[in-house]
C-alpha cells in the first residue's frame, strides 16, 4: 500500500489550520487580535497537533473529536514561540521578523499572553465533545507539558545569565526533555491516544518513547540552526551561537578542542548577542567542522531514534491500528529526517 505522505499532512493541517481560526476572533482591539493570529497565519509545519490526531486514530480514535485538542497544542506553541523569541532576542520567525521586532516587546508579551489564554480556553471546549472526565485528564496533561516546558526553558536561559560551561550531555538531553519532549511528542502523543482510550500502560511507554524521539528532533533542530538552509528553516542560520545556546555540538567542541581554543569559544560565546561578530560566529562553526561536533550530534540523533524505535516495536506498535500506524510511522520517520 502506498501511502501519500504529504497530502494525508496537507489534510490535517488545513483541518487544524481551520479550527485554530475558529477560535481566533478578528475584533477590537487591533493591536491584540491581529497580532494573535500573526504567527499561526504565517503557516509551520503544524508537527504537534498532527501527531495528537494521528496518535488518536492509530489507537483507534475519532480524530474528529480531537481536533480542539490539537489545535489548543499549535496555539500553546504559536505562544511559546512569541515568549521564546524574545527570551532569546531572534530576528525571525517563519521567514518575517519575530512579532517583537515588528511591534514591540510590550504588545508582543500581551499577544503571547493571549495565545496562552486561548489554549486553556479551547482544551476545556472539550467538554461538549469527549466530557468532563476525559477533559479533566487533557488538562492535567497540559498542564504538566506547561511545567516540563517553562522548567526546560529556565535551565537554558540560567545556563547563559549564569555564564556556565560545565554542561554535560547529561543536562542537556535533561533540558531538552523538558523543553521539547514533553510539549512536542510526549504530550501530543498521550493527549491523542486518551481522547482515544487508549490503555495505561501504553500511556506510560509513549512518555518513554516519546523522550527519546523528543531529544533525537531536538539535536536534529540544532544542527540545521548551523547547517541548515534558511528558506526551509525559517530561522537564522547560526542563531543559536548569537544566543549563546548550549547545543550538543558545542559541548562536544568544548570537550574535543585545545585549551587555547576553548578559551577564544568561551569568551566569544559569553558575549552578548550584538556583541558577536559574524567572523566570530564562523569561527566556532568552523570548529565544530573541524572536530567533527556536527557529525557527532547526528550520530547521537540516530543512535536516540532507534533507542525510541525499540520501544515503540516492543511496547506500542501492537496496540495501533494498522492503517492509521503506518501514517504515523511514515510522518515519525519524516521529523526525524527533518522533512517536516
Amino acid at each position: 500500500m502506498t501511502l501519500d505522505i504529504m497530502g494525508i499532512l496537507e489534510e490535517k493541517r488545513k483541518l487544524i489550520d481551520e479550527e485554530i481560526f475558529r477560535n481566533l476572533p478578528q475584533k477590537e482591539p487591533k493591536d491584540l487580535y491581529d497580532l494573535i493570529k500573526d504567527y499561526p497565519a504565517r503557516g509551520g509545519k503544524r508537527i504537534r497537533p498532527i501527531l495528537c490526531l494521528l496518535s488518536c486514530e492509530a489507537f483507534g480514535g475519532d480524530s474528529r473529536k480531537a481536533l480542539k485538542t490539537a489545535a489548543a497544542v499549535e496555539i500553546l506553541h504559536e505562544f511559546g514561540l512569541v515568549h521564546d523569541d524574545i527570551e532569546d532576542g531572534s530576528d525571525y520567525r517563519r521567514g518575517k521578523p519575530t512579532l517583537h521586532r515588528m511591534y514591540g516587546v510590550p504588545l508582543a508579551i500581551n499577544a503571547g499572553d493571549a495565545l496562552h489564554l486561548k489554549s486553556w480556553e479551547v482544551i476545556l471546549k472539550n467538554r461538549e465533545v469527549i466530557g468532563e472526565e476525559k477533559t479533566l485528564e487533557l488538562l492535567q496533561e497540559f498542564i504538566m507539558a506547561g511545567w516540563e516546558l517553562v522548567e526546560g526553558q529556565t535551565l537554558e536561559l540560567s545556563w547563559i545569565r549564569h555564564k556556565k560551561w560545565d554542561i554535560t550531555e547529561e543536562d542537556y538531553f535533561k533540558m531538552c526533555s523538558k523543553k521539547t519532549s514533553w510539549y512536542t511528542c510526549i504530550t501530543p502523543f498521550r493527549m491523542g491516544a486518551i481522547i482515544a482510550g487508549a490503555k495505561p500502560e501504553c500511556l506510560e511507554s509513549l512518555v518513554k518513547f516519546g523522550y527519546n524521539l523528543g531529544i533525537a528532533f531536538q539535536i536534529q533542530d540544532d544542527v540545521l540552526n548551523l547547517s541548515g538552509e534558511y528558506k526551509k528553516y525559517g530561522k537564522e542560520i547560526g542563531g543559536d551561537i548569537y544566543e549563546g545556546k548550549r547545543t550538543l555540538m558545542l559541548i562536544h567542541l568544548l570537550k574535543s578542542c585545545k585549551p587555547k581554543e576553548k578559551f577564544k569559544i568561551i569568551k566569544i560565546m559569553n558575549k552578548e548577542r550584538l556583541e558577536k561578530t559574524v567572523e566570530e560566529v564562523k569561527y566556532i562553526l568552523n570548529s565544530m567542522k573541524k572536530y567533527g561536533s556536527i557529525q557527532y550530534a547526528r550520530q547521537k540523533a540516530n543512535m536516540l531514534f532507534k533507542v525510541a524505535e525499540k520501544i515503540y516495536r516492543k511496547n506500542i506498535e501492537n496496540y495501533l491500528l494498522e492503517e492509521p500506524k503506518m501514517v504515523l510511522e511514515a510522518v515519525i520517520q519524516f521529523m526525524i529526517d527533518r522533512r517536516f
